[in-house]
């Protein structure tokens, strides 16, 4: 019942996605993610960290952004706690974790790992690293905890960048 779930929340993701792009493209990153329900945790979270500035300026960024059904994967209590403002500098790493610097689009994230022999280093503005590589023709992100996450939806548009979306919470160590 819960796989149900997830795939219908990917499904309206994908379209919601989709459906919006072009009005994204006149949106900053913060500005399209609030447009969507589904990235309402994400949202919350970019508030709670004091991001919203940051995520709102030129840029250009690449998110990739975790959708509700992401954050309900975390144990209990996981999200609630980070928001807390005690979980502040938390957050902030865990979030920046998801932000690179610069437009990266899906074409390019596929041409990394294929001239990387399959796996390619992708260093975040946290300082920390994603490893990007092909799964049963997939872009997948493994963070540094060995922690795989599917990007399920590429290339939304924003004003200051580009927004893919991922189907779990990436985790720096």
């Amino acid at each position: 019942m819960k796989n149900k779930n997830v795939i219908k929340s990917l499904i309206v993701s994908l379209i919601l996605l989709l459906v919006c792009n072009v009005q994204a493209q006149d949106k900053n990153i913060v500005e399209t993610a609030s447009g969507s329900n589904d990235f309402s945790t994400l949202v919350a979270a970019i508030k709670a960290a004091d991001l919203v500035d940051v995520l709102s300026s030129k840029g250009p960024f690449t998110v990739f952004a975790p959708t509700n059904a992401a954050f309900n994967k975390l144990p209990d209590g996981t999200v609630e706690g980070l928001l807390k403002p005690e979980s502040k500098e938390t957050l902030q790493m865990i979030l920046k974790y998801h932000v690179v610097s610069g437009s990266v689009m899906a074409a390019d994230v596929v041409d990394m790992i294929k001239t990387s022999n399959g796996k390619a280093t992708i260093v975040t503005v946290s300082g920390n690293k994603l490893m990007a590589q092909m799964k049963d023709g997939a872009v997948y992100l493994v963070d540094e905890n060995g922690n795989w996450s599917k990007i399920t939806a590429t290339d939304m548009k924003t004003s200051n960048g580009v927004i893919h979306v991922v189907d779990s919470v990436l985790l720096p160590k």
